[in-house]
């Protein structure tokens, strides 16, 4: 039992803040503008960055508009999947585990939306890129974490491997450098 609290706690932490920051955010702007206003806090930023009140019933990127209650099931079932998968990773899996906090916390986000209103507010804007918000932020970014730990772990694994098949095809040379 005390295994699956501290497994839980990393990601019941992470995942949280990031609830309670994507939450937060889209409350102000749903408070503070009206819906397709936009805000430019720094006029310099205004071909570059903007703070504009949006309603998305799709996914990332504006996709599949309309199609909210799919992706409702889905956001319940990808939580289920992190929440049921991960006590089983590795404690030293530092990319796994960040990367699965991140996905939670943004899908339970935009989750909350979708139950609450119907659809997910989105509010940043960025050049001619669609408009997002923290949660999207926080999968994409734990989507790119994901694939560097694999990557970094295939690296890992690679050396080793070959380290492996060097000592085993030349043993007098491992034997040799231990008597230096």
């Amino acid at each position: 039992m005390k295994h699956y609290i501290r497994a839980y706690a990393y990601l019941v932490l992470l995942a949280g803040a990031i609830v309670f920051l994507d939450q937060l955010t889209k409350s102000w702007v749903r408070n503070t503008l009206a819906h397709g206003e936009v805000w430019m806090p720094w006029a310099w930023l205004a071909p570059y960055a903007r703070v504009v009140h949006w309603s998305n019933t799709g996914v990332a990127f504006g996709m599949f508009q309309g199609a909210g209650q799919v992706f409702t099931v889905l956001a319940m079932i990808v939580s289920a999947f992190i929440i049921f998968y991960y006590p089983r990773v590795p404690a030293g899996d530092w990319s796994l585990r960040l990367a699965l906090g991140m996905q939670l916390g943004g899908a339970v986000g935009n989750l909350i939306d979708r139950l609450q209103i119907g659809h997910v507010t989105d509010f940043i804007s960025v050049g001619n890129f669609p408009v997002f918000n923290v949660a999207d932020s926080s999968i994409t970014l734990g989507v790119a974490i994901l694939l560097l730990g694999v990557w970094l772990q295939e690296r890992k694994l690679k050396k080793r491997s070959c380290a492996e098949d060097r000592s085993a095809s030349n043993p007098d040379a491992v034997e040799d450098s231990t008597t230096l």
